[in-house]
């Protein structure tokens, strides 16, 4: 079922199709965040891959709960645009020799996908409000907010030593 497809005629189609987008991203991520960790050089780059891959692992766990309070069957579709993040991280990364270049090219990859889970994330939660799904959206909130503490914390690590690094 793609996203501009007849198979998606109402809210509640484009709801589930989107988790079942974000599912898949999430899984993606559960993959590629132990080898952006093992690509860092930053001790504190490295350590937060790692934390935030532990919370992967849950927001994947709270969406499966979202699919069982929302009654749909637990199923992740393709996500052109996640695979397109990783896929463009991993070649950047496999382009930098300059391994304080590599961990600014690292957070920024981290920044992209964080971005894109964002946007996701928000508009699942508005979603499943306006389908009444209250219950739904708390969940998925928790995430969001999870995603947004990431990105902060890579602009300030970014901005307070690793692109300063880099630039030297």
């Amino acid at each position: 079922m793609g996203l501009f497809t007849k198979d998606i005629k109402t809210m509640n189609d484009l709801f589930v199709h989107q988790l079942q987008d974000i599912y898949y991203a999430e899984q993606q991520l559960t993959k590629a965040l132990p080898k952006m960790a093992n690509k860092a050089t930053d001790p504190q780059l490295k350590q937060g891959f790692l934390t935030h891959l532990e919370e992967t692992k849950q927001h994947v766990t709270r969406l499966e709960e979202v699919f069982k309070m929302h009654g749909a069957q637990v199923k992740a579709v393709d996500c052109p645009a996640i695979d397109g993040i990783i896929e463009e991280a991993a070649e950047t990364a496999g382009e930098v020799a300059d391994k304080a270049v590599l961990d600014a090219a690292l957070i920024n990859a981290a920044q992209a996908a964080e971005h894109y889970e964002i946007v996701r994330y928000g508009s699942l939660i508005a979603w499943a409000k306006q389908l009444g799904r209250s219950d739904c959206a708390s969940v998925l909130a928790k995430t969001l907010e999870e995603e947004k503490a990431t990105d902060k914390k890579l602009t300030s690590l970014a901005e307070s030593k690793v692109n300063l690094r880099a630039a030297s």
